[in-house]
């Protein structure tokens, strides 16, 4: 697969309906619970929903669903595809 760094984005950017890999995190004291919901780099992750105000938002990965907050997932940064 080739991949462009322009391609590369926050999670919480993402709008419903895209598929993404997860590249990296950032720094933070949430980083190990977002690796051990599955959030790990190489992971793929689709945008399933976006709550109506905005937040949380629904995220299928590592072949379920998880609910996360825009602030969580804009530590989580993703390649798109």
């Amino acid at each position: 697969m080739n991949v462009k760094e322009e391609n590369v984005m926050r999670l919480s950017h993402l709008p419903p309906g895209t598929k993404a890999i997860i590249k990296s995190h950032d720094e933070s004291d949430f980083q190990l619970t977002l690796m051990e919901m599955g959030c790990i780099p190489g992971e793929p992750v689709w945008v399933e929903m976006i709550a109506p105000m905005g937040d949380p938002m629904a995220i299928q990965i590592a072949g379920y669903y998880l609910s996360i907050r825009k602030k969580e997932a804009d530590k989580i940064w993703v390649v798109t595809v």
